[in-house]
């Protein structure tokens, strides 16, 4: 498939410290050959920019880098809840903290994920690993408290009230595993840089950090707002890659009803993570043996 021409302007990629790599996006104006999704929102604004990979690790070969795996996901989506409330805790910590950014609750609405589900449980909000802090189940409602370090690596500071999520409970030694190792820390975040249809399948072309690209092969897994999905093409030097909906997961995740330009919360598999690190961890010891 040939790649979409606009997705091949340079990339732009932010860590979420004071380290900031920036490199030119294509101007908001440029149009895209292909079939878009529409919407308008008014969402939550939160500082940081366009892209935001997670600070840890600061570098994916960090000798020193090391997530704890606490809970982990297929990225098969469950079920599409819907945002009932976002906003400011309605009970304040009283942790002090303040800031630019506060955290801030996130109520959702679900239909089927309320029964087996307890305080402190780990559930996937667009692949993002929230702890539930709330049950109302008169409401049919999971509320999330979202801290501001996860607001800026995700997109999750973009979700209005009556927005579509993406939701998937926490793997029992029971599951069936039908996806791929999901641990819902999000790497970063990407935009949508094109939809176009192909029979009842829909291309999706995505633009992403290079820190991000690199760890993506064709064949291989990525999860984009915690669907477990397929690579087809990646180009690192254009900065893009592009996987194919097919029907069934069009109708069951969010990603259909999103529009060119909307950010997506990208988690790369953990597999090439640690084969980057070790290789890292060999080149860098190599001079020292020859010395």
């Amino acid at each position: 498939m040939a790649p979409p021409t606009t997705a091949a302007a340079a990339m732009a990629a932010v860590r979420c410290h004071p380290q900031i790599l920036r490199r030119g996006l294509p101007p908001a104006s440029t149009k895209l050959p292909f079939a878009s999704r529409v919407t308008t929102s008014t969402p939550l604004r939160v500082p940081p920019l366009r892209f935001s990979l997670s600070p840890v690790p600061k570098t994916i070969s960090s000798s020193s880098s090391h997530i704890p795996v606490r809970s982990l996901f297929t990225g098969i989506v469950e079920e599409v809840g819907r945002v009932r409330r976002i906003g400011p805790p309605s009970t304040p910590s009283g942790g002090g903290g303040g800031g630019d950014a506060p955290g801030v609750d996130l109520e959702v609405e679900t239909r089927n994920l309320l029964a087996g589900t307890q305080l402190g449980d780990s559930v996937a909000v667009d692949g993002t690993c929230l702890t539930v802090a709330a049950i109302d189940a008169a409401a049919s409602t999971l509320t999330f408290g979202v801290a501001p370090e996860t607001l800026r690596c995700t997109s999750l500071g973009d979700r209005v009230t009556g927005d579509d999520v993406n939701l998937e409970r926490a793997l029992t030694p029971a599951s069936r595993m039908g996806g791929h190792f999901v641990q819902g820390h999000v790497d970063g975040t990407g935009e949508i840089a094109a939809f176009r249809p192909e029979g009842d399948s829909v291309w999706v072309t995505v633009r992403a950090p290079p820190e991000i690209l690199r760890l993506l092969v064709p064949k291989g897994f990525v999860a984009v707002d915690g669907t477990s999905l397929t690579v087809v093409n990646v180009d690192e030097e254009a900065g893009w890659f592009d996987f194919m909906l097919v029907r069934y997961t069009q109708d069951n995740v969010v990603l259909p009803k999103k529009k060119v330009g909307d950010k997506v919360n990208l988690e790369a598999d953990i597999l090439g993570k640690y084969v980057e690190k070790l290789l890292a961890g060999r080149l860098q010891a190599t001079p020292k043996a020859d010395s």
